[in-house]
């Protein structure tokens, strides 16, 4: 039990930390835009005071704007991780039976057993598409991920509404969504469904992974529990900040333009991949693949001489459901690409087989 926990909480980041060209974590681009930069900026002078119940509500509004829903229905957070967290100790005040659809994010699952709430995994196999009669009908809390973290597989939005029901809390990670061509065909971000909460988180897309902010919209009863348990000032000045710029009208110019980035590169690093006889596990969705390393060799001992070349890929043996076979790599530009291709040749050639 320790031993997988411990798992469970490895996340791409530690795998960063050796240096190299980072292939192993979901942010988009490697600082936040100008405009962004100058709202945050502008803000440094403000901190002596103490988050405001004005900037509060002026972040639950664009929110709620933006997804076409009222600000009852929207919760601030501090990254999307604290939506786990808070979430898992609802479920533990309300004797829940959690259900978490895998192989996806670890951290639900870890946050539902630190607050001892029974966990049931839905194991998908590949090519890991969701079925809804896997999930127990006892489990009166479901977790997924769409599009999924790290198969990049993305579920149709009926399939997860049909989750929602009363007496139901069904979480939504959709730290992903705003990247999609098509999001609102996917997104139940703003849906008015029984017991039904959407994590976003706005640091990926927009570099902001060290400032830790995101939001929850969904069931008003759900939030306001939420929020009725929470540490005074949760959000800080920057982080309301920052959900508001997110969701704005600047925002909404430049996402176009960082979707059409993510579609053209990640069609071309699959074109890539293909060409250098890599294989691509499941079609993607995601600013991230799924890929499978090398047959025949010892894929943790493939990882490693891959960083000694520099180039770090996130493992996937932690993900309940894939094994050490499988590794994700973010999407990246065509020339960073072909120097991750080329280091891995390196490899492929020159290790040993796997000896039984």
């Amino acid at each position: 039990m320790v031993e997988d926990l411990r798992a469970l909480r490895i996340h791409g980041d530690v795998q960063t930390q050796s240096g190299g060209v980072d292939f192993a974590v979901n942010v988009h681009g490697d600082r936040p835009p100008g405009w962004l930069t100058r709202r945050l900026r502008a803000r440094i002078t403000d901190l002596a005071a103490y988050p405001s119940v004005a900037d509060d509500l002026r972040a639950r509004r664009a929110v709620a704007e933006w997804h076409g829903t009222d600000e009852k229905s929207v919760l601030p957070l501090a990254g999307s991780a604290e939506g786990f967290h808070l979430l898992a100790n609802h479920a533990a005040r309300h004797g829940m039976r959690a259900a978490v659809v895998h192989p996806s994010f670890t951290e639900p699952e870890v946050e539902l057993r630190r607050a001892r709430v029974p966990v049931t995994r839905v194991v998908l196999p590949e090519p890991y598409a969701f079925d809804t009669a896997l999930v127990p009908e006892e489990a009166d809390f479901v977790v997924i991920g769409n599009p999924t973290n790290p198969t990049s597989v993305l579920h149709p939005r009926e399939s997860i509404a049909a989750l929602c029901r009363p007496g139901r809390v069904t979480v939504v990670d959709e730290a992903f969504c705003d990247v999609l061509d098509d999001e609102a065909d996917y997104s139940l971000a703003g849906a008015r469904l029984p017991g039904l909460v959407v994590l976003r988180s706005i640091t990926k897309t927009w570099s902001l992974a060290g400032l830790r902010a995101g939001y929850a919209v969904g069931d008003p009863a759900v939030l306001a529990d939420l929020a009725a348990h929470r540490v005074h000032w949760p959000v800080g000045t920057l982080q309301l900040e920052a959900i508001t710029a997110c969701c704005s009208a600047e925002a909404a110019g430049h996402l176009e333009r960082i979707r059409d980035r993510i579609r053209r590169d990640r069609s071309r690093m699959c074109e890539l991949l293909a060409a250098a006889g890599i294989e691509v596990a499941v079609p993607p969705s995601a600013p991230f693949i799924l890929a499978r390393a090398p047959a025949g060799l010892d894929p943790t001992g493939f990882r490693h001489q891959l960083l000694e070349r520099g180039f770090v890929v996130r493992r996937c043996d932690t993900f309940p459901g894939l094994d050490a076979g499988h590794v994700r790599l973010a999407v990246r530009d065509s020339d960073t690409v072909r120097g991750l291709i080329a280091a891995w040749k390196q490899v492929a050639a020159t290790a040993g087989p796997v000896h039984r």
